[in-house]
C-alpha cells in the first residue's frame, strides 16, 4: 500500500511539473515520472512474496523473478541518458525563444548612442 501511494505521489508531482513552462521544471517532472515508472516495474516483480533473485537454491517458487529487475536497470540507464539530453537542450536552448520572452526597453536604445 505504501509503495502504491509513493508511486501515485510521484506521478502527481511529475504531471504538475510537466505542465509548467520552465524547462528545468519539465526536466524535473520527467525525472520524477521515471522514478515512478521504476518503482512500478519493481513492484511488478512481487517484492513481498518472494526472496532474493539468487538465493541458496534455484527454487522457482521462492526465487524472485529477475526480469522486472532487469527492466528497472534498463529503464534507469535510458532515463539517465534522456535526462542528460534534455539538460543539454535546456542549456543550449533556442536563441529565438529567449529573445521572444525579453521585453525591449526603448530608453536603452536612445541612451546608448
Amino acid at each position: 500500500m505504501i509503495l502504491a501511494l509513493t508511486i501515485g505521489l510521484l506521478v502527481a508531482g511529475a504531471v504538475y511539473l510537466l505542465l509548467q513552462e520552465d524547462r528545468l521544471r519539465v526536466i524535473l517532472g520527467f525525472v520524477l515520472l521515471s522514478h515512478a515508472v521504476n518503482l512500478l516495474l519493481f513492484s511488478a516483480g512481487g517484492i513481498i512474496r518472494r526472496g532474493e533473485p539468487l538465493g541458496t537454491g534455484p527454487d522457482p517458487s521462492t526465487t524472485a523473478d529477475p526480469l522486472p529487475q532487469a527492466f528497472v536497470l534498463t529503464a534507469i540507464v535510458i532515463a539517465f541518458a534522456i535526462t542528460i539530453y534534455l539538460l543539454v537542450l535546456a542549456v543550449t536552448g533556442d536563441p529565438k525563444e529567449d529573445r521572444a520572452h525579453t521585453v525591449a526597453n526603448p530608453d536603452d536604445e536612445e541612451g546608448a548612442g
